[in-house]
C-alpha cells in the first residue's frame, strides 16, 4: 500500500490508525507484532512512532527517539517497544542488548532503521518505507507499506479500512 502524507500530522495520523488496526487484529496479541520502519534521517520514522503509540493507548508525548539508548519500552493497553538499529554495528551486537526478549506476546515493537538486520525480524510483521517527497521534501513524505506474513497482511487490510474512515474507535478504548 502507497500513499502520500502532507505534514507530520497527517504522518502520525496514519500511524495512529496503524496502531488501532494492530489492537482489531486479535493474533497480534498472541505472538507480538513488528512494525519495521525504513528511511533517511529526518525522514519521520520517530514521528510514526509516536503516533503508533497513540493507536496502542500509550502516551506519544513521552515516546522520543531511541538512538541513543537502543531500546524503549512504554506501557499502556498494548505495550510499545521503540527500537533504534542505527548505532548498532552487528548481529552479534544487537544479540546483547535483549533485542529477542522484546518480542514477546502482546507487545507491539517499532524498529526504525529494521533494514540493517532483516534477519533479525520475524518473518510475520510489517515494514513501512518513509521518502522525502520529490515535491516540497521538508514536509511531503511518500509512504509505502508492506505486509510480510498472513497476520501483517490481516493487519494491512485492517489498516486500509482505518485509512478510508470506516473504522475509527480502538478496541482499548
Amino acid at each position: 500500500m502507497r500513499f502520500r502524507s502532507r505534514s507530520s500530522d497527517e504522518t502520525r495520523d496514519a500511524a495512529r490508525r496503524l496502531g488501532i488496526a494492530i489492537c482489531a487484529v486479535g493474533e497480534t496479541r498472541a505472538v507480538g507484532f513488528v512494525v519495521g520502519l525504513v528511511g533517511p534521517l529526518g525522514a519521520g520514522k520517530t514521528e510514526w512512532a509516536k503516533g503508533l503509540a497513540e493507536g496502542l493507548g500509550v502516551e506519544a508525548g513521552h515516546v522520543t527517539s531511541p538512538t541513543f539508548v537502543i531500546a524503549s519500552e512504554y506501557r499502556g493497553p498494548r505495550p510499545l517497544a521503540h527500537v533504534d538499529f542505527y548505532r548498532l554495528e552487528s548481529e552479534a551486537e544487537l544479540e546483547t542488548t535483549g533485542f529477542v526478549d522484546l518480542l514477546d506476546p502482546g507487545q507491539v515493537v517499532a524498529i526504525e532503521w529494521c533494514d540493517r538486520f532483516p534477519r533479525a525480524l520475524p518473518g510475520d510483521h510489517i515494514e513501512v518505507c518513509i521518502a522525502r517527497g520529490a515535491e516540497e521534501p521538508e514536509r511531503v513524505r511518500e509512504i509505502e507499506m508492506t505486509a510480510l506474513g498472513p497476520i501483517a497482511e490481516r493487519v494491512l487490510q485492517r489498516f486500509e479500512r482505518e485509512m478510508r474512515g470506516q473504522e475509527e474507535r480502538a478496541p482499548w478504548r
